[in-house]
């Protein structure tokens, strides 16, 4: 898999709805994965969109989430920019883009089994980055 950059949209509730929309207006295939089914939680959240994914015939991607209860959600500053891919040179990235800046999540191995990482760089701009990891 090549690396690439994309939108990363966040939601308060409609994380599922908005992406089902834009599958209808751009094509393509969705793939969603709630928080329930991620890391088994139970409650409120355990139904929203931990992550969703929209790849498209043309080569767009779109992915999006709910923000969860007790997070901060501010529509208009709900948008990251992305970067995923196996290659190692994405750890580079992340070194480049959390120097000077503010690191959220450190760049480690998450539930899902790939390496992720989330950081504002320097000028307030949100950066995930997620490094597959290969497969057996």
């Amino acid at each position: 898999m090549a690396s690439r950059l994309n939108p990363y949209v966040s939601f308060r509730d409609n994380a599922r709805q908005a992406l089902e929309f834009y599958r209808s207006v751009f094509g393509g295939t969705l793939t969603l994965h709630t928080f329930g089914e991620a890391g088994g939680q139970t409650g409120p959240d355990a139904d929203k969109v931990m992550h969703g994914t929209l790849e498209t015939e043309r080569g767009f991607t779109l992915m999006a989430a709910d923000t969860p209860e007790g997070m901060e959600h501010t529509p208009g500053t709900n948008i990251a920019i992305s970067l995923s891919g196996d290659d190692p040179e994405l750890r580079d990235y992340w070194s480049r883009l959390s120097d000077g800046g503010t690191v959220t999540v450190p760049l480690e191995k998450q539930m899902w089994g790939d390496e992720f990482g989330l950081c504002l760089d320097r000028f307030g701009i949100p950066w995930m980055v997620n490094i597959a990891q290969p497969t057996a």
